[in-house]
């Protein structure tokens, strides 16, 4: 079952009895996920640049949007405009099918991993998952496998509540720590 269906038929149900909630519309539920990842080292080097892009659109399923620098900074050699991360935002199934492989697959290939702490929600409902290396996904293959990156996975979700957001990831099925 995937996590779509799992969301519709188990989880709404089971949170409005959790949280005693009294309308299916109070459920909470996941409304994005943002993919960010920092490509300040490919500053000197298009060639990686261009790699990295062509892992995370196999990773998200979708291409990833170039942040450029605001202003420049002398101290990181960082200069106006040029591109310092890429950001992918899912939505809908696409989200959903990248949860799943997140949680059923990728976290359980990290190295040394005992769980998703509980604590780096950020106050309003909101979660963060920082991972070192991308080659945790299946889509990275040896013959892909140039350069190592890390990157960030921002879960927002309809709440501003904490607990609610911790019960919904619970029911979803991450893996958090005790």
């Amino acid at each position: 079952m995937n996590f779509k269906t799992l969301y519709k038929e188990k989880v709404t149900k089971s949170l409005m009895q959790d949280l005693h909630l009294g309308n299916v519309m109070a459920v909470p539920k996941i409304q994005k996920v943002v993919v960010n990842v920092g490509v300040g080292k490919t500053l000197k080097d298009a060639k990686m640049l261009e790699a990295i892009v062509e892992d995370v659109k196999r990773i998200t399923g979708q291409t990833p949007v170039k942040t450029l620098a605001k202003k420049s900074i002398a101290g990181f050699k960082i200069r106006e405009g040029q591109v310092v991360g890429l950001v992918v935002t899912m939505r809908g199934n696409r989200m959903y099918d990248f949860l799943e492989k997140l949680v059923k697959v990728a976290l359980p290939r990290v190295r040394d991993f005992r769980g998703l702490d509980p604590k780096k929600f950020d106050g309003h409902g909101n979660y963060n998952i920082g991972l070192r290396e991308q080659i945790v996904f299946p889509e990275t293959t040896r013959e892909h496998f140039e350069y190592t990156f890390g990157l960030e996975v921002n879960i927002q979700t309809s709440t501003d509540d904490d607990k609610q957001a911790l019960a919904l990831l619970k029911s979803l099925g991450f893996p958090f720590s005790k």
